[in-house]
């Protein structure tokens, strides 16, 4: 199956992905490891608020809202 790499953010909602990349350092990307947003984790958009920021996602069962600003530089896998 082909793949292909895109942010978060541009992620439809729905539509489920592989966490391929974290593109950060420092105290944000330890949260995001803590959250258990790990290469390989599953994650699904689930709301967007009307300005699109922040947006809930399905994460390991939980729902967790990221800013956008935050969910941009995390790189998922999907299939074409």
């Amino acid at each position: 199956m082909d793949t292909a790499q895109i942010s978060l953010n541009q992620l439809p909602i729905g539509r489920k992905a592989h966490v391929f990349a974290l593109t950060f350092d420092g105290t944000i990307r330890r949260r995001m490891l803590d959250l258990g947003i790990v290469d390989g984790t599953e994650i699904e958009p689930l709301y967007k608020s009307p300005s699109g920021n922040p947006a809930a996602y399905l994460i390991r069962g939980a729902v967790i809202a990221l800013r956008s600003d935050v969910s941009e530089k995390i790189i998922v896998s999907i299939n074409k």
